[in-house]
Formats: C-alpha cells, structure tokens, sequence
C-alpha cells in the first residue's frame, strides 16, 4: 500500500484525479468557452479518460506564434474497440465521422483501435454523438485505467478464435470505470445524483498509470502479448480452451538519459484454469489490477508502470499477493511455443468457411493517397457483406466474407487496386510499425510514420543488393522512447532523439519473446544507411541457414551495452 511519505509527495496528476468528481472536473464550462481552442489545464489531464488528448498542429506553431495566434487546438479521439472488431455499419459511421469532423485520415492504432486527429473543440460533442449512435464510444481508450483490450485478430489462428477473441470484449466492460461522466460531458445525459459513484476498482484514485492487457493464442504471437501489462496467453489442449497463463509487467516506454526508466516484457507467473468456469479468470484479472492500484507508484509518473512494481517487489511477491487477494492457490504456467508474430496477408479461409482478406496499410493510414484505399473501404462496408478486424500491426482484414460473396467483395478490392497493392509490398514494408510523432503527437522528437516509408524505400535498395528482399525482417520507428510503436521488440528498433536523428536498435526476435538492445546512438539518415549497409553485408556472408536477422544480431554481439 502507499505509504504517508509517498502520499504526501503525489504527483500533480494525482490530485487532479482525486478531486475531479469521478472525471467531470469543468470540462463542461470548457467546452463553452469559445475564446480558445483548449481547455483548462487540469482538464487536460481528465479528458484523457475521455479518450482524447489535447493536441496543437506543430508544423504551425511558428506561423501562429508570428501572427500572434493561439496554438491551433484540436483533440485526438481515440475509440474503444476490444479485440479491433467493427461492422460494416460502424466503418460507414467513422468514415463520415473522418471526413466531417477530423482530418480526414482515419488511423489504426498499435492497439488495435482507430483514432481520428484534428477535431477542433466545437465539433467534439456532435462526433461523440455520432459514435454514440452506432454503439462506438472512446470511454478509458486513454488515462490511468485499464485501455483497450487486444486480442488475436485473425480467425485462422485457431478453431477456438471466436470463443477467446470474446474474452477481450467481456474484460474490457469488467474494467470500465464506473463513472457516468463521458455520457454527461458529451452527450448531455443528466446527472441522477450530485453524489460520485461509488467504483471499488478505481476508487477516487484511478491507476498510477496506463493498464493495458493483450490477449494471445499461440503459436502465434501478432498481439506482442508480453509487452502489455497484464498478458493472457491461451492454452489449448485437445481442442479445449484449458486456460489463461497469465503474464504480468510488460511495458515499453522510456526516457532518454533515465537509466530508472526502460523497456520490459512481461515475465510469465501462472495459469488459470477456465474449463470449469471463467470466474477464477477474471477475479485474477480484477486483482492483478487492484495490486498496481495499492502498490504502484504514484509520486513519479515515469515509475508508475506495473513493470516498476514488479521489479520492485519481486515476482514471488506478486504472485503471493495475488493468490491471497483472490483467494484460490495459482497454478504454475503450462508450456507453450510461439514461433511467429506476422500476419497472413491475401485471402484465407477458416474452419467455418469464411473467407478474410488482410490488407497491407502503411502504418495504419486510411487515405486515398497511393491507392483509394478509404473509398474502397467504404464501398465494402456499403455491400454489408464483410465486418473489419484490425490487427496491433497497424493492418485491416475484410472478414468473415461468405463464400457466395467473395467474388463481390474481391471485385471491389481489385477495382481499387488494393490487392495489387497488397501483393506488391516488400517483406519489411509489411512488418513495419511507425507512431504517429510529428506534426501532433506533443511528445515527439522526431518523425516516425511521415518519415518511415521512405526510410523502407532505401532499405529494399540496400536488401535488394544483399539478395535478401525475401527477408521478413521486423522494423519499427517511433519519434519518441515512449514506446507506442513497439520499437524495443523489433529486429530492427528506431527511436527518436531528435529532428532527423535515431537510436538504432537490434536484436530482438521474431517472435517477441525478446527485446532488442541499443546498437547505436543519435544516426541520421546517411549513417544509418551505411550501418544497415555493413550489417546486411555481414548478414548475408556469415548467418546460418534459416537464422533470422534479430538472432543473427544477437550472436555477433553488436551492442554498447
């Protein structure tokens, strides 16, 4: 539990948290305030709750600040959708909900969810409204509480998909805050009582920091389930859904030049049976959270993931904690094997006989930029015959299509080109992640999905000359050491610094079972070409067959530390 000396020294986030009356604050008084594009600071903080970040278009803050003008506001809206799963209803409805409300690019998140950017505060309430109506809301997709749920995506992965898949949806509405104030702010529900609701989970407090959880079904691990939070890999035995493993103190943000502060993956510490019921599931999950409630650090925001506790109290702790709070004895992890985490591109047919199509989406922009991919899309959604999973890389499948109107839907994917363009994408463009970094995102350093496809572009060059353009290597990029692009449990890792300049991380695995480590420092763009350069040269003349390039790293012992 915390102690007097650590409540006496509570971060600014948490009083702001604590006296906000379950997340209201005065976002309302805000929100009518029309001589700014933003609102009050501490607002700022609770409408994260909400969903959505306070952000300003940073290519112009220089312009404005010459003329005098006010930071150009918006906010980036963030929706809740467990497991990535929408109808073709919901897609119509975001698509107008981009084109009228925000910038028009609709972009999947490394979560598995969409966010929509450039929201100026007068049209907040009416795209709330418009998600509303569709049974979409962005309630706990941001702030210090349990975010949105992951899960496999792909219905391939196992006859059991559908029953586990369900998991992500029924865990994310477990650990909804109780609060009515998203419903009150945006869409103008009235207030039943002056009193805050009562919510044993959260209390006043919230979390000390973001919870996420992400949900596997080996042997593949497209989830990246071990650097979340609270990971729950399935077991499977004789084609029975046995239980969870549960892994705990995944998390990969960072600071530069905070030695306190790095990236881990989760450590494995239990299963938990679900043949005979789920209820022992989600009571170890409700109390996986209520520890990092008590005991995580709420003084120093860059500690407070369920990662620090951990390492500060120790596995054994935890699961000891854990067994008395849900009051059954643990089991030990049951063995399983992952040995992939791409995803399976084209058309594929599952075990119903259902056909999905995954797309290849460059870091996850919906545009009709390289090919109209944003009107095909909605031209499929507009046939009604196919929903829409997204998957944590950034990628769409046109799913559960029956086998009467595959030939329809791949017309209109044709038609657009979008399976050319599918088809026709390198290896590494594929597996690539970036963030969104610059011109919005308040915490870059440097650019990620504006700059990275044209770092790829020279990339193919310099694998194409080492006759390794077959090479499924993992890259990813993001314009800070926040994380959010996963660059730590990439083959290859770039992590801004700095405008133009990038750590340059290698040796993680291809199956995220293990992080990369910092090769080089502070590279731009030539420099890092010339390193990949040397690096793919020694690849191609001394790996072993069959050796993936992040192993390959790893054995020539290429690190500074």
């Amino acid at each position: 539990m915390s102690t007097s000396t650590e409540i006496k020294s509570l971060s600014a986030t948490e009083r702001i948290k604590q006296k906000s009356d379950g997340l209201r604050g005065t976002l309302k008084e805000g929100l009518r305030d029309e001589l700014t594009g933003a609102i009050a600071e501490d607002d700022q903080a609770l409408v994260k709750f909400h969903g959505m970040y306070l952000q300003d278009d940073r290519d112009r803050r220089e312009e404005r600040a010459e003329k005098k003008l006010e930071r150009l506001f918006s906010f980036m809206v963030r929706l809740r959708i467990p497991g990535g799963f929408l109808t073709p209803g919901q897609w119509i409805a975001i698509h107008h909900v981009a084109g009228e409300y925000s910038t028009g690019v609709i972009k999947i998140t490394t979560r598995q969810t969409i966010q929509l950017h450039g929201i100026l505060k007068s049209v907040v309430k009416p795209t709330m409204a418009a998600f509303n109506a569709v049974s979409l809301d962005s309630i706990a997709a941001c702030g210090d509480v349990n975010r949105n749920v992951t899960s496999t995506a792909n219905p391939l992965q196992s006859p059991l998909h559908e029953q586990i898949h369900a998991y992500a949806a029924k865990i994310s509405t477990f650990l909804l805050p109780k609060t009515r104030a998203w419903y009150e702010v945006w869409l103008d529900e009235q207030r039943i009582s002056d009193k805050t609701e009562e919510d044993d989970l959260y209390q006043d407090r919230y979390l000390p920091r973001k919870f996420k959880i992400g949900i596997a079904i080996p042997p593949n691990n497209d989830v990246d389930v071990l650097t979340n939070d609270l990971g729950l890999i399935a077991i499977i035995e004789d084609d029975r859904l046995k239980g969870f493993n549960i892994a705990i103190g995944g998390g990969l943000g960072a600071t530069h030049g905070n030695p306190d502060t790095y990236p881990r993956l989760a450590s494995v510490i239990a299963f938990v049976p679900v043949d005979g019921g789920d209820e022992r599931l989600f009571k170890a999950i409700y109390e996986v959270v209520t520890i990092q409630r008590d005991y995580g650090n709420r003084s120093d925001r860059k500690l407070a993931r369920l990662k620090y506790t951990l390492d500060k109290y120790g596995a054994e702790w935890y699961r000891q904690e854990l067994e008395k709070r849900v009051g059954f004895p643990l089991e030990d992890p049951r063995p399983y094997v992952f040995n992939d985490r791409t995803e399976r591109y084209g058309w594929q047919q599952d075990h119903k006989g259902l056909w999905h199509y995954t797309l290849f989406v460059e870091n996850g922009r919906v545009v009709d930029e390289a090919v109209p991919l944003k009107t095909a899309l909605l031209e499929v959604a507009g046939t009604g015959k196919a929903n829409f999973r997204f998957t944590v890389n950034q990628k769409i499948i046109v799913a559960d299509v029956k086998k009467k109107d595959k030939s329809a839907i791949n017309g209109i994917l044709e038609k657009y080109g979008l399976t050319g363009h599918t088809e026709m994408a390198s290896a590494i463009r594929k597996n690539s992640i970036a963030c969104v970094a610059l011109p919005t995102c308040g915490l870059a350093l440097a650019e990620s999905q504006r700059y990275l496809p044209g770092l790829i572009t020279h990339i193919e060059r310099l694998m194409a000359d080492h006759e390794l353009s077959q090479e499924e290597i993992i890259i990813r990029m993001t314009g800070c050491p926040n994380g959010c692009g996963r660059p730590y449990a990439a083959e290859i890792g770039f992590v801004g610094t700095a405008p133009g300049r990038y750590n340059l991380y290698l040796g993680g695995d291809h199956e995220g079972t293990r992080l990369n480590r910092l090769y080089k420092e502070n590279l731009d763009e030539t420099a890092i070409l010339k390193e990949l350069d040397l690096l793919f040269w020694l690849y191609k003349k001394e790996r072993i067959i069959g050796e993936r390039f992040g192993d390959f790293a790893l054995r020539q012992r290429w690190f500074k530390s």
